[in-house]
């Protein structure tokens, strides 16, 4: 399957092409991609970029599942371990600090190998860290082992950046929400369930079976491999521009971006990771009761994501996302008060409505990061196909340092709640830290994209001649 009748190239020549285009070698590459051309994507496009979308969503999910592998492995750790608590925390958060930092460089792996080249190279990259947990994983290991093979587990963070990056290409600025927050939303689903199989494993082999789990994933590893090198295309005209990457880090609305997706994707990953350790810790889950509960909240957080880009879609992402960080806080609130009284039943009411509203919000501030930088090239005076070729480029590099600061937020939730139970036993108060930080992210998200600026330059050609007070940014 070459591109289902766009411009591909065979053995090097061009089969009828785009002037202007990089001819790549081999059948796979697609060398004319246009799809904000109505006609082109009705015809040919559509269908070519639902298919790699389908072949993305099923790498990303696999790779979630084993950037979310430790927060399984916690549970089969007894006492026989030796380790405490405290070292738990750090441990599942030891694959969010190298999922976060590899975002970047996976970003720009696209462009430089190819899409569809790169998914099967970093879904091959995931058996490493699952063969490695497979053979430490028994009482008498090292904590500094468990560390290490901990970390290598974060590649599984890295393919999320070059997973969205791909699928961004693939489609036009209109159905970005709602693309993006499919191939993000079945990522975020393998968080729950490898969360389910090792709540199966634990309840019918025991808590003495980490491996199963293990073996389990290893054959969906090479599975996800093969899928992507039999359905997946290059795209020719994406290329690494090294100068939009220092160009997005200079952006100021970058950086905003950044901090809007600690308060949404930061949550949800770092919440996912604790969930099961914090029930344990403070409502003495055992490990099956706790595995029992852990899912839920990934589960629902990763389904309503696709919800909160269409919704972006249709309202503008940054009305959207502020709403979304107002319910946050109304949530965190419930959670503190049942973490303070110690009520399970309150706390999973409040704990699983912050986990919805999480996915929702990594939707729509998602949809806002190219609708950001397509507004940006109309305000720059630039116009059709020019400011949507500057909204792709700028956006693209973009997402990948978004999303690698982004998924440092989790590291600190984990921390935070690390702190938290160690100095009082008690998660409460890493909650109210948690809800500052969505009441900052509320007003940055008002003051930068929804604050009334008089005489503000329209966000869109069609808006142009107005002459009212309204947030430049309401639509994006």
């Amino acid at each position: 399957m070459t591109g289902e009748g766009v411009t591909s190239t065979k053995g090097g020549e061009p089969d009828g092409g785009a002037g202007g285009s990089r001819v790549r070698r081999g059948r796979r590459w697609i060398e004319r991609w246009d799809p904000e051309d109505e006609g082109f994507w009705a015809q040919t496009g559509e269908r070519v970029a639902r298919r790699n979308l389908v072949a993305s969503v099923f790498s990303e999910h696999i790779g979630f599942s084993i950037w979310s592998l430790w927060s399984v492995m916690v549970l089969f750790m007894g006492p026989e371990y030796g380790v405490d608590p405290a070292k738990k925390f750090f441990l599942v958060a030891m694959p969010t600090v190298v999922g976060g930092v590899l975002r970047v460089p996976y970003t720009f792996a696209v462009a430089r190998f190819g899409g569809r080249n790169w998914t099967v190279f970093s879904a091959l990259l995931l058996l490493i860290p699952t063969t490695a947990a497979a053979i430490v994983m028994t009482p008498g290991t090292s904590y500094g082992t468990f560390l290490a093979v901990a970390a290598l587990a974060g590649v599984g963070g890295g393919n999320f950046a070059s997973s969205m990056t791909n699928i961004n290409s693939f489609y036009p600025l209109r159905k970005k929400g709602w693309a993006l927050g499919l191939n993000a939303g079945g990522g975020n689903i393998g968080v729950p369930v490898i969360q389910l199989l090792g709540l199966l494993v634990i309840g019918t082999a025991g808590a003495a079976q980490p491996r199963i789990v293990l073996a389990v994933y290893i054959p969906l590893i090479v599975a996800a491999a093969v899928s992507a090198a039999l359905f997946m295309d290059n795209l020719g005209p994406v290329t690494n521009d090294t100068g939009a990457a220092v160009d997005a880090a200079k952006e100021p609305h970058t950086w905003v971006m950044a901090l809007l997706y600690i308060g949404t994707f930061g949550s949800f990953i770092g919440y996912s990771f604790a969930f099961g350790l914090v029930l344990q810790i403070q409502f003495a889950r055992t490990p099956l009761q706790a595995a029992s509960l852990t899912f839920i909240g990934p589960l629902l957080g990763s389904l309503v994501r696709p919800v909160g880009g269409r919704l972006a879609d249709r309202f503008g992402g940054a009305r959207i996302t502020l709403g979304n960080f107002v319910a946050m806080g109304t949530a965190t609130g419930v959670v503190i008060y049942a973490s303070a009284m110690r009520s399970l039943p309150v706390f999973l009411v409040g704990f699983i409505a912050l986990f919805m509203l999480t996915g929702l919000g990594n939707g729509s501030t998602y949809k806002m990061i190219p609708g950001i930088f397509q507004a940006q090239a109309v305000r720059r005076g630039l116009a059709g196909e020019e400011a949507a070729a500057y909204g792709r480029r700028l956006s693209g590099a973009a997402m990948g340092l978004i999303g690698a600061v982004g998924a440092l937020g989790g590291l600190g939730i984990n921390l935070a709640f690390r702190q938290a139970f160690a100095a009082t036993g008690s998660g409460t108060p890493a909650f109210v830290a948690f809800l500052a930080c969505y009441v900052v992210c509320g007003a940055v998200t008002w003051a930068v994209y929804l604050r009334p600026a008089a005489g503000a330059r329209p966000a869109t050609e069609a808006e142009a001649g107005e002459e009212t007070r309204r947030p430049v940014y309401a639509e994006v």
